[in-house]
């Protein structure tokens, strides 16, 4: 979907006008679990409240007309944790794919979950498969679940992959490019994401999309993940609107062409 197939509103206070909003937006969902101790409840208590946020993003990018969303739901890190913690965080992630699936078709979001899935039980992978398909006819947002992954895994599964097809003599291994390593990446049909956010105050990237967010623009809000709403969110995208994207151009270079100039 182009940025010019949206509505736009650029009237005083509206969002941004469509050629300023970003047409893939990755999210590092931070602060689950400080939400909840806040409140005196245990961790579980904010990722289910999580969801609800994940639920309020995906309907906001379909109101922007936002092609592309992925979230980080688990990293291949996050198994260190207490082992009852991540085996809460699974059965959620299963109740979720069964309750969401349905409410995706719906609304004409596609599901994709991107990831070393090898490490899950047959019964969530099973889930998974089940989730994508029911949703595998949408042609409107796609949202991409982030789960068991690592920006580092990612890039070593391409080498890897590459390095295969060298040995195979199937490609010439001083013909490889950035183009065929990102080819060789989880999620090479879709492009990099122009606004990457992380809630909860942290500021960094932990080892998410590490390839893919060399030109993202970085936001950080203190927000914790399950209190970002559609006010915070709209608050990251006006940010967004504000930055001058160079890619290793002078600010003279991208002012002369841009096709809004006056001459």
């Amino acid at each position: 979907m182009s940025p010019n197939q949206r509505k736009e509103d650029d009237s005083g206070g509206g969002p941004p006008a469509p050629e300023r909003l970003p047409n893939h937006v990755a999210v590092i969902m931070d602060g689950n679990g400080r939400w909840a101790k806040r409140r005196g409840l245990p961790r579980h208590a904010g990722h289910r409240a999580g969801v609800d946020s994940v639920r309020s993003i995906v309907e906001q990018c379909a109101k922007y007309r936002i092609p592309f969303l992925t979230v980080f739901a688990f990293s291949s890190e996050n198994w260190q944790r207490p082992q009852q913690e991540v085996s809460l965080l699974m059965d959620l992630f299963m109740s979720a794919l069964k309750r969401e699936a349905k409410r995706l078709c719906r609304n004409n979001v596609r599901l994709r979950v991107i990831g070393d899935l090898t490490a899950f039980s047959d019964k969530l992978c099973s889930s998974i498969r089940e989730a994508e398909q029911t949703t595998a006819e949408s042609t409107g947002l796609l949202l991409q679940v982030a789960a068991n992954y690592g920006g580092r895994w990612d890039i070593t599964q391409a080498a890897r992959s590459l390095a295969r097809q060298a040995v195979q003599g199937d490609i010439d291994p001083d013909a490889i490019t950035d183009e065929t390593l990102s080819a060789a990446l989880a999620f090479s049909q879709v492009p990099d994401p122009d606004l990457f956010i992380r809630t909860g105050g942290e500021q960094r990237l932990s080892n998410f999309l590490l390839w893919q967010a060399a030109y993202s623009e970085l936001y950080f809000t203190d927000t914790l993940w399950p209190d970002f709403d559609a006010a915070a969110f709209a608050a990251a995208l006006a940010a967004f609107a504000k930055r001058q994207r160079r890619f290793g151009r002078t600010g003279d270079q991208v002012i002369d062409a841009s096709p809004d100039r006056v001459v």
